[in-house]
């Protein structure tokens, strides 16, 4: 093995490292939340903005800097979209934090495994992507699956709608963002941080304030910030390091153990018209799996063709799946 084979070899060994520790982290989250599930999930996603923002600065004052927020300032109308991912984000983390206090988790991670084929959607609906074969038969199975469940229960799963149209449409807004992630999210949550702190200090004025009450929810309260930007800079890390493929691949993890800690250790309901459902969904995922799998094959030979031709600075970077926001 030469010595360009070798380093490939670390890179992509690094990147799949970075990225299975950021799937792992959000597809265990629920335990986190569990833990300080005593804490309303609004003051929770309020701590979780406050301690993200203060995580998120110490990086940048030690690591990166703040070069790039100062350029952001003459930038109103990329500022203004930032609001709005920032409002998409915020809502996402509430629904996704009470369907947990709710014993809901199973719905839950339904909507994030049917968020890649929303992605397709609104791919082909305002970015005009044409759908391949094998993804419109992935998109009508999971309309089925909906469909099914909608049949069965009697009612939309708006939770799992939910969460996967709101990450669905922050991945579609940030895709138009020219920021890096950790700016980008540490821009979202200055935004969303006077509400979050409104919040806490009306809640504080009315004796509802739960942060200070039990010392060990009181200390776990913090980690929440740790919890979002860690992820998300790992999954960054392996984003850089992996073929679009594979991450899209891996992104599967966190949904899947969602589902396991749902069904095996909260033991929320699970039974054969809720499998059907599924098993439409995960069959839907596994064309979308094949279908990258054997797009990526067929650009593989093609970009290592054109890996010697410099492209533009500018130059759009190719479309990452969604990342999970827990």
């Amino acid at each position: 093995m030469n010595a360009g084979t070798a380093d490939e070899a670390r890179t992509r060994r690094r990147g799949i490292a970075a990225a299975l520790t950021a799937f792992t982290i959000w597809g265990l989250a629920p335990l986190y939340f569990k833990a300080v599930g005593s804490v309303p999930p609004t003051e929770i996603v309020a701590h979780r903005i406050l301690w993200s923002l203060l995580f998120l600065a110490a990086l940048l004052a030690f690591w990166r800097g703040f070069d790039g927020l100062w350029r952001l300032r003459s930038q109103p109308r990329l500022l203004g979209l930032l609001a709005l991912t920032a409002l998409l984000t915020g809502s996402n983390w509430l629904v996704f934090v009470w369907s947990i206090s709710a014993g809901r988790l199973l719905e839950a991670s339904l909507g994030y495994f049917i968020n890649p084929l929303v992605s397709i959607l609104l791919g082909r609906l305002f970015l005009g992507e044409r759908l391949r074969p094998l993804q419109q038969v992935a998109v009508a199975l999971a309309l089925t699956g909906v469909v099914w469940r909608v049949w069965q229960v009697g009612s939309l799963p708006w939770i799992a709608l939910f969460l996967a149209l709101t990450f669905g449409f922050y991945g579609l807004l940030r895709k138009r963002a020219p920021v890096d992630p950790i700016n980008g999210l540490f821009v979202e949550t200055l935004i969303t941080a006077p509400l979050a702190l409104a919040w806490l200090a009306w809640l504080g004025a009315g004796g509802a304030l739960h942060f200070g009450r039990d010392l060990s929810v009181s200390a776990l309260l913090p980690l929440a910030g740790v919890l979002t930007a860690v992820p998300l800079m790992l999954f960054a890390v392996g984003a850089q390091r992996l073929p679009l493929s594979t991450i899209g691949f891996l992104q599967y993890l966190a949904p899947s153990l969602n589902f396991v800690l749902a069904v095996f250790l909260f033991r929320e309901p699970f039974d054969l018209a809720q499998l059907v459902g599924f098993a439409l969904i995960w069959s839907a995922l596994a064309l979308y799996t094949a279908d990258m799998l054997r797009t990526g094959r067929r650009a593989a030979p093609a970009a290592h063709g054109a890996a010697a031709v410099p492209l533009p600075a500018e130059a759009p970077s190719a479309r990452a799946p969604a990342k999970h926001p827990g």
